[in-house]
Order: C-alpha cells, then sequence, then structure tokens
C-alpha cells in the first residue's frame, strides 16, 4: 500500500499487487501486506493531484521489508502475513421475516404479479405458512366485481379458488396481503458458523439460506493497519480553547492602543 497523491489525475492510495507462480514452498498459502503509506516526499512543486513523492530510499524501505518479512520471529508494524483463508467469504442469500416497531410480524398489501393459478397460490402459502388475502378484481357482465379470498395454509387452494370465481373468469388485477420478508446477501468470513452468524447478526426469523458454490476472496489493507487513535479529552479541548480566546483578547487589545 503506497503513499496517495503520487500520480496526476488521481489523489487516492496506491496498492501493488506480487502475484507469481513459482512461488517458494514457504510463502504458500500466506499473503503479505507491507503498508508504506509514510514512504515518501513532497514535490517541490505539485502538478495537479501529484503532491507526493518516493525516492530510491522509500523504495529500498519496501524492498527490504518484503526480503526479510517472511523470516520467522520478524517483527515491524508495517509488515503483516495472513493466511490465503483469511480473506475468504461466504456469499450467503438469506430470506427472512420482517417485523414490525413491536417485534410481531408485519403484512405488506402489494399487486400480484403472477398468474392467479392454483399452483402458484399453493406455492404461497406453502412458503408463508401463514394465512393469505387476495383480493381479485374480475369481469361480471358489463362491469366487474372484486373477490376476497382467504386462505391459510390447511385450504384446498384449488378447490377455494374455483368454488370463488368459477371456471375460467377474467382476471383484471389481482392484489394481496401477505407477511413480508427480505431477501439479502450476507458476507460471512470464512471459517465462521453461517448458522449461528446468520441468528446473531440478523436476529430475525431465518426463512431459508443457501451459501454459494465457490468462495469469495477480498482484501482490504486500510482494516489490517487500522490503529485506533483516542479522541483529545474534552478538558484539553477546552483548555485550547480558552487559551486561543485570551490570545485573540490580546490581539484585539493590540489593535484598539
Amino acid at each position: 500500500m503506497l503513499p496517495d497523491q503520487l500520480f496526476y489525475n488521481t489523489g487516492i492510495f496506491t496498492y501493488i499487487w506480487l502475484l507469481r507462480n513459482d512461488k517458494p514452498a514457504s510463502h504458500r498459502g500466506r499473503v503479505m501486506l507491507i503498508d508504506a503509506r509514510k514512504q515518501f516526499e513532497k514535490e517541490p512543486k505539485a502538478f495537479a493531484s501529484k503532491r507526493n513523492r518516493m525516492t530510491d530510499a522509500h523504495r529500498e524501505w519496501i524492498e527490504q521489508r518484503y526480503r526479510d518479512g517472511w523470516a520467522k520471529g520478524y517483527a515491524d508494524e508495517q509488515v503483516k502475513i495472513f493466511r490465503r483463508e483469511d480473506f475468504a467469504y461466504h456469499k450467503v442469500s438469506v430470506v427472512f421475516w420482517q417485523t414490525d416497531e413491536q417485534d410481531k410480524p408485519a403484512n405488506i398489501t402489494e399487486g400480484y404479479e403472477k398468474a392467479c393459478t392454483a399452483a402458484n397460490v399453493g406455492k404461497e402459502l406453502e412458503f408463508h405458512a401463514s394465512e393469505l388475502t387476495f383480493r381479485v378484481r374480475v369481469k361480471a357482465g358489463n362491469g366487474e366485481k372484486t373477490i376476497t379470498l382467504a386462505l391459510t395454509p390447511k385450504d384446498n387452494a384449488a378447490k377455494k379458488i374455483k368454488s370463488a370465481f368459477g371456471d375460467r373468469p377474467e382476471i383484471l388485477s389481482v392484489e394481496w396481503t401477505h407477511r413480508d420478508y427480505v431477501q439479502d446477501d450476507e458476507y460471512i468470513p470464512h471459517g465462521e458458523d453461517i448458522e449461528a452468524f446468520l441468528k446473531r447478526e440478523i436476529a430475525k426469523p431465518i426463512i431459508r439460506w443457501e451459501d454459494s458454490s465457490q468462495l469469495g476472496y477480498e482484501i482490504l489493507p486500510n482494516k489490517y493497519f487500522y490503529r485506533y487513535q483516542p479522541p483529545t479529552p474534552a478538558k484539553d479541548l477546552l483548555a485550547e480553547f480558552w487559551k486561543l480566546e485570551k490570545d485573540a483578547e490580546k490581539m484585539l487589545e493590540g489593535l484598539a492602543q
């Protein structure tokens, strides 16, 4: 990870990746990260976004740590070695029930985009495992009417639909009320228990989840070299404030004389 403001058209930090197929046996399955963000000097004159530059001394600093950093017992805050699996994650598709502000099951009313057939309604009943209400607007003679159909998981969907609509009604629109749910993707670190993670992080009744067939990998150098800096204590900030206030008063007194 190199300093920012090294190039003309961007001021962001730069990352250089070294990849090789003929790694020494001692390096295989391992990844070295080097934090070289402080290895720069200021340009005598800025060129667009380019305000910093690296000298031979800075490049030698990086090379030395790459050569020595693999040795057992080597210690340097700017050098860290990880297992390849440390960057792996599972992309898990999860569906879970939504709840309201009282943590009760939340219902939603919306248009039904699928065909209102016994097969589709039966699948909805099996999935939701709760009562569903369909409001179906159908053509009736020279006009139209709305039929409300309440179904429970124990009902025979085909029988109730035929009883309510008759044979082959001309359906104009369908609106239904059902228990609300959320579909989302969770990125779970490799090695974590997926079920335990979902239970802890989502804290909602899980309908189902499915892991992706392949692991994903993500390397975030900022994350691994982050160092917490405690905020300045309030008493120190107040002391600095009053000091600046007194300095300002003295300046104003000087101007008035």
